[in-house]
């Protein structure tokens, strides 16, 4: 039998499942860099917002962690993220969540915990589950360099207003490239919570020969030696020129260079951004999903 540990404090999970999240950092990036990313709010006083935010350690019966789970997402419909667990753990999560009267619209993660948490929600609740997107995990192996007209440069405090507008627009620049009528749900930046992420250096602009921004690639903070790469984006009237190869290319290469590896997300929907990842030297990892319980 499993036992669930859940926690509205990130340092707490941490201390639990660190060493759970360190044993596959690449699997774990979404987890480890979210919490991490909440450690640090809260021991600079930034207050969370009303979403719901809790973090769930699977103990198994030796009391060692197997499976972690997180709800952090402050869009609708504030899903939970799964990953690996056992069957029993993510019904069990399912009915923890529903008999304390939390209102779970969906889950997104690895698929069969995921798709487990979201039927048996329905399942309570008389709802129906969705697939919204198919989404990739990968990996950086082997690095192939590529290059594009301009340069590569780190965003500075007076970019924060261009960043800001071209984060808040990726959703629906994602849906338009995978074909989709209308963007999924996703998170936007206010400026003051772009600044810091700049200020960290982990947004990278591309500038055309004649000084023009034309493309964005962020990443995040480190992770168990991991650093994930995204969004990257390119705004319609640059695309098909080389930016995001190059542009992640070159950062990619960056990381490597800090002594880290690299990672990121695709829709499997957008062929675009499969092939440019690929190209670059990605290789994936595991396949995952963002299901909507309506």
């Amino acid at each position: 039998m499993t036992r669930l540990e859940l926690t509205t404090d990130p340092s707490a999970f941490l201390a639990l499942s660190g060493e759970h999240l360190a044993a596959d950092p690449v699997l774990t990036t979404v987890v480890a860099s979210v919490t991490a990313r909440a450690v640090d709010e809260d021991a600079r006083g930034v207050l969370p917002g009303a979403h719901p935010r809790w973090w769930v350690s699977v103990l198994g019966d030796d009391g060692r962690v197997v499976g972690v789970a997180m709800r952090t997402a402050p869009f609708a419909p504030f899903p939970a993220f799964l990953l690996p667990m056992p069957d029993e753990a993510a019904v069990a999560l399912a009915r923890e969540l529903h008999a304390r009267g939390e209102v779970l619209g969906g889950v997104n993660g690895a698929l069969r915990p995921a798709q487990l948490l979201a039927e048996e929600t329905a399942r309570l609740g008389g709802g129906t589950v969705v697939v919204e997107e198919r989404t990739r995990l990968w990996e950086l192996g082997d690095l192939v360099a590529h290059d594009a007209p301009g340069r590569l440069r780190v965003a500075v405090e007076t970019d924060v207003p261009l960043a800001t507008a071209w984060w808040n627009d990726f959703g629906e620049l994602a849906a338009e490239m995978a074909g989709r009528s209308s963007p999924h749900a996703s998170e936007t930046l206010t400026e003051g919570e772009m600044a810091p992420r700049v200020a960290a250096g982990q947004i990278w602009l591309w500038e055309d020969p004649d000084g023009t921004v034309v493309h964005l690639t962020h990443h995040n903070a480190p992770a168990y030696g991991v650093v994930r790469v995204g969004p990257v984006i390119t705004p319609r009237e640059h695309r098909r020129r080389g930016y995001a190869s190059a542009a992640v290319a070159q950062v990619s290469a960056r990381i490597l260079a800090a002594g880290h590896r690299a990672c990121l997300f695709t829709d499997q929907a957008n062929p675009t951004s499969n092939k440019i990842y690929a190209e670059v030297g990605y290789r994936p990892v595991v396949d995952m999903a963002n299901l909507v319980i309506s």
